[in-house]
């Protein structure tokens, strides 16, 4: 079992859509510096009902209380997956935030679709991928060209029916949150993450950076999850 200082904070990460935990790896090396303990999901991103499951099963490992943060598509696994009583504090990152009773579709559908969705295609299998042109010129376009061709080459497929997957309870409505907004967003709404960081009464902060802001700016994106970590191991 994962444990920590009685009332010190774990830090629970869930990757998007076409990444795996790894995704996460310049943002862990950042908390470990500070001796922070982190935990990695690696969800199958096959159904939110499954992806909620890995988390869960990563949640049962840890004994004190969780800072859960979520990239992209993993902002809907930690809104489902958030509503476990260890979890104290939310941080989504440039992610989806759906409401009970609405999907990750349901937000997409609301704005004006990102450039990045043109480059997502179905397989045939049941299945969705990401080109890798997209991949560079509008999921990482603030990396270089080749970890950006890595991240196409190493992504999982993502279920078809995963973005119809509705939320049966929001875990953001009763439990403090922070958003980090991506504002070079080319695969998620910019105006979308604005829009939902308002609503949940987010404490917000604006990177300029591409949708992969924890591998293009991960130091960033630890300073906001170090705030929450503070303030849940303060009590």
């Amino acid at each position: 079992m994962t444990t920590s200082s009685p009332n010190k904070a774990t830090v629970v990460l869930v990757h998007g859509a076409w990444a795996d935990g790894s995704s996460w790896r310049r943002v862990i090396r950042v908390l470990q510096k500070h001796d922070i303990a982190v935990v990695a999901v690696q969800n199958p991103t096959s159904s939110l009902a499954d992806d909620v499951a890995a988390t869960r099963l990563a949640l049962a490992s840890i004994d004190g209380p969780v800072v859960l943060a979520g990239h992209s598509w993993g902002g809907t696994v930690i809104t489902e997956a958030g509503n476990d009583p260890k979890v104290k504090a939310l941080v989504y990152v440039a992610a989806f935030a759906p409401d009970v009773g609405q999907s990750t579709g349901d937000q997409v559908a609301a704005h004006a679709a990102p450039p990045g969705l043109s480059g997502v295609s179905d397989d045939g299998t049941g299945h969705l991928k990401m080109s890798v042109e997209s991949w560079i010129e509008n999921v990482a376009q603030d990396l270089p060209v080749e970890d950006a061709r890595i991240l196409a080459a190493i992504q999982p497929p993502l279920g078809l029916a995963t973005f119809g997957d509705k939320v049966s309870q929001a875990a953001w409505a009763d439990r403090p949150s922070w958003y980090i907004v991506s504002t070079e967003d080319r695969a998620v709404s910019v105006d979308l993450q604005r829009e939902l960081a308002s609503r949940m009464k987010a404490r917000t902060t604006e990177l300029t950076a591409s949708h992969v802001s924890l591998l293009s700016l991960p130091e960033a994106v630890a300073e906001v999850i170090l705030e929450a970590v503070t303030q849940v191991s303060a009590g």
